[in-house]
């Protein structure tokens, strides 16, 4: 008990040490697990499974907030697959090289060791990466989005590696897997019965881990496989959305045994720590080659270079491979402590890069030539607002109902900004104008400055951060007209009167008015202030 106490409380102040100096806290967790083991304190049992367990629910979650249709475009499977053989040849060769010049633990391995870690290394890590594009508010952006369909296409590839080199094949049950597609209604209507309290939640992890993890594994795939593959299946669902709010602060606690476990992985040896810092070389070349295929492939430079950079660092599943390498002869186990330091020292880099993605972008135009807004992929070109007095950026419950009143009541032309696709080809389908954009794109908040037709814009996004985001940019772009967020915390609405904004609506403000006057209505009340408009 003496050592799991003492593990919180650094763990604890390692991830505030981090926020302090403006570091996400994963950062702060990965420092404790090293440091931690460097102390001498024990390796607890259970850490492996919290971290097993937090793993599965990121990927459950992801499959909840996907659209498959993002895996099969060009730009993401085209863009993960070549980049996969292309980084994988490249650092086998560069590891090679250094073999040659006699670097460490290089001088004594073999072509299919440098094979292995290559590949190991061709991997970004899933975990990080949502990670932080969640804390941005960025995982429904474009890129966000580009990215995380990249890392699943990564991951499948993994499983297929991870099925050849144990030397058996699947089970020939794991055909009826294909039951579970099916059996998939049954577990959506379940979902619209569990309503949102304590059952919820609880729904979600036996969903994630029985006929997802356990089911999987035990016809011989991956566990977490399954975990995504019934996210997946319950997307559909619109209470999905509700489920992964619901998840997301428990798979948070449990991603810290995750950050924690790579630490306590072993102590590596100064000559360790040197070959994970030459790989460390690798990364920016890394990340330059996403930008250069997904640049290829037409995608905006801002979105080929944030996803870049949110692909820059190397993944926990890159250690699963050495881990199976290893159990077969492939690579020494040495190279076990190597790829944990250096996973550990890209995601602390990584983390700090991904702070400054817009400085990137910025340096990254004056870099690569001018992009012709025809030639760009149709999804990624800028938006056009010119027409519009108001700008609804975030088109769920609250958003669609500015949209209609600012419309309906006051008359003005409105273009509501959607991130999530879906959503914005409904509303359009029911006669809205509503385009799919991103509210962290600089781009977009210059053209509407510049436009100057746009008087009001409304913050109407569920997640505070994104609305912070957004009126960082407002700021940066010199907007002169009206701001207007919702808030759903006291708190969070003083930050965005501070930050710049004429008027903020906390979500439940009108909740009892409008409560009153649905109850008045229904029971055939007359107003006695006069205003008989007023309910309308």
């Amino acid at each position: 008990m003496t050592d799991l106490s003492l593990i919180l409380v650094v763990t604890l102040l390692a991830g505030m040490a981090s926020v302090v100096v403006r570091l996400p806290p994963l950062v702060g967790f990965l420092v404790a697990g090293f440091a931690l083991n460097a102390m001498g304190v024990a390796h607890f049992d259970g850490l492996d499974t919290l971290a097993d367990l937090g793993v599965t629910l990121l990927l459950f979650g992801i499959g909840l907030k996907l659209d498959v249709r993002t895996l099969i475009r060009r730009e993401v499977w085209l863009t993960a697959t070549v980049h996969m053989v292309l980084s994988t040849a490249l650092a086998t060769a560069f590891l090679g090289l250094l073999a040659v010049v006699g670097v460490g633990l290089l001088t004594e391995a073999d072509w299919r060791t440098l094979v292995v870690v290559g590949f190991a290394l061709s991997f970004s890590s899933t975990v990080l990466v949502v990670k932080v594009l969640e804390d941005q508010s960025s995982s429904q952006s474009r890129y966000g989005r580009t990215a995380v369909g990249i890392l699943i296409i990564q991951d499948l590839a993994a499983v297929v590696f991870l099925t050849v080199t144990k030397g058996s094949p699947p089970s020939p049950w794991a055909v009826g897997l294909v039951l579970l597609v099916p059996a998939a209604w049954l577990l959506r209507r379940a979902l619209r019965r569990v309503g949102h309290g304590e059952l919820l939640p609880l729904f979600g992890m036996v969903v994630a881990l029985v006929p997802g993890y356990l089911l999987f594994e035990a016809v011989g795939l991956k566990g977490d496989l399954g975990a995504l593959v019934m996210g997946l299946l319950l997307a559909p669902e619109p209470g999905s959305a509700g489920l992964a709010k619901a998840l997301f602060s428990v798979k948070e606690l449990l991603l810290v045994g995750f950050f924690l476990s790579i630490g306590f992985t072993g102590i590596p040896s100064l000559e360790h720590v040197l070959v994970a810092g030459v790989l460390m070389l690798l990364v920016p070349v890394k990340a330059a080659g996403f930008v250069l295929l997904l640049w290829w492939r037409g995608m905006r430079h801002r979105t080929s270079v944030l996803t870049g950079a949110s692909l820059a660092n190397y993944s926990e599943f890159g250690l699963i491979v050495i881990v199976v390498g290893a159990s077969t002869g492939l690579v020494g186990n040495d190279w076990l402590l190597v790829l944990s330091t250096a996973v550990a020292g890209s995601f602390v880099v990584s983390a700090a890069i991904n702070r400054h993605g817009d400085g990137l972008v910025v340096r990254a135009e004056r870099a690569l030539p001018a992009q012709d807004p025809a030639t760009l992929h149709p999804d990624d070109r800028p938006i056009d607002v010119g027409h519009a007095h108001a700008v609804v950026l975030g088109m769920g419950r609250v958003g669609s109902a500015v949209y209609r009143q600012l419309t309906d009541v006051y008359g003005l032309q409105v273009v509501g900004v959607e991130s999530e696709g879906a959503r914005a080809a409904r509303l359009r389908d029911e006669g809205l104008d509503v385009v799919e954009g991103d509210a962290t794109d600089p781009d977009f908040w210059e053209r509407l400055t510049q436009a100057g037709t746009v008087d009001i814009a409304v913050l109407a996004m569920p997640f505070h951060g994104a609305n912070v985001t957004a009126l960082e940019k407002l700021e940066a772009s010199d907007f002169k007209g009206t701001v207007a967020a919702v808030a759903q915390y006291d708190d969070d609405a003083i930050e965005a009167r501070e930050m710049g904004a004429h008027a903020v609506y906390g979500l439940y403000d009108g909740a009892g008015v409008a409560l009153a006057d649905k109850v008045a209505d229904a029971a055939g009340l007359t107003r006695t202030d006069g205003d008989a408009d007023a309910d309308g």
